[in-house]
């Protein structure tokens, strides 16, 4: 890993913004879109970029904003990379959201989020925190292959169980769904009725299937001749260079997912998720607002 000062650290329109702390990634998923050469990286990407100001930065920029929202983080890069055991980068953030009052969404496949659970759920007593873990397949060891460095869907499933026992919110990302892989209506329902069973509150899928873009396609096209023969030649035969790469059973997916989550009362359609996710409670706006009103009638007795 190697260390930079960043401009600036957080993204979006005022409604909600993004943060990332860390660019590139060791978990080695052999299907990663991060990897992608439009994102510019310009380093090899398993060589971590650390923004080592990024909790000096987010401070600076929480201090100033009147409104607050929901911060997310997670989108490019896992907070919960390896090398977050010994910088805590993504801690300190969190502390200092939580002193701001701000909410906070985080995107990782890493049980080491559990380190952090107590702050978590201080944070969802505050505002609102939710956990979202992406969960691909159920067979150990495919996950082992498709995401060898990251701890296993099982025990995903372990951390989403541990942050319903706290009250923290849920949601699941079920993609990539990898074709003539994982695409099985077996393993769509397994994940699905554990995340049931755990409670989340909505799970995102776009479709079943991925995409592959220049840069991660030929990362991906190198596992699949390493752990599954003659699997690249199907997907150069179906698809040639396609961005969207859905599953021959996408249908048939899609709707025992789309059922699954219906009997269950589970979010899933993608619009209502994000939504969700990106909504800060009113209670709390209405209090900011509160704050500032009576601050502005002391400066002004």
């Amino acid at each position: 890993m190697h260390f930079v000062d960043a401009k600036g650290i957080l993204t979006g329109n005022g409604g909600h913004y993004g943060m990332n702390i860390y660019r590139g990634c060791s978990h080695g998923c052999i299907y990663c879109d991060s990897r992608s050469k439009c994102y510019h990286f310009t380093h090899p990407f398993e060589d971590i970029e650390v923004k080592q100001n990024a909790p000096e930065l987010l401070e600076a920029a929480l201090k100033s904003k009147r409104k607050k929202c929901m911060i997310g983080t997670g989108a490019m890069s896992d907070p919960y990379m390896h090398c977050e055991e010994e910088l805590g980068l993504t801690r300190r953030c969190l502390e200092i959201i939580l002193q701001y009052g701000f909410g906070v969404t985080l995107l990782t496949k890493s049980d080491r989020i559990l380190r952090d659970i107590n702050l978590l759920e201080k944070i969802n007593g505050e505002t609102k925190c939710v956990v979202q873990m992406t969960l691909t397949t159920f067979d150990d060891d495919l996950c082992k292959i498709i995401e060898p460095n990251v701890c296993n869907t099982k025990r995903r499933i372990q951390v989403l169980q541990e942050m319903q026992k706290r009250g923290i919110p849920t949601v699941v990302w079920l993609t990539p769904i990898l074709p003539f892989i994982n695409d099985t209506v077996e393993n769509i329902q397994a994940i699905l009725e554990e995340c049931s069973r755990v409670g989340v509150k909505g799970i995102i899928c776009f479709d079943m299937g991925l995409t592959l873009r220049d840069g991660d396609r030929e990362y991906y096209y190198a596992a699949l001749d390493k752990h599954f023969p003659g699997v690249k030649h199907n997907y150069i035969q179906r698809y040639g260079n396609a961005y969207e790469l859905p599953s021959p059973k996408a249908k048939e997916l899609m709707s025992v997912f789309a059922d699954t989550c219906r009997k269950h009362g589970i979010l899933y359609k993608p619009k209502e998720c994000f939504a969700y996710l990106n909504d800060f409670p009113e209670k709390y706006e209405q209090m900011s607002l509160f704050d500032s009103g009576k601050c502005a009638s002391i400066n002004e007795s």
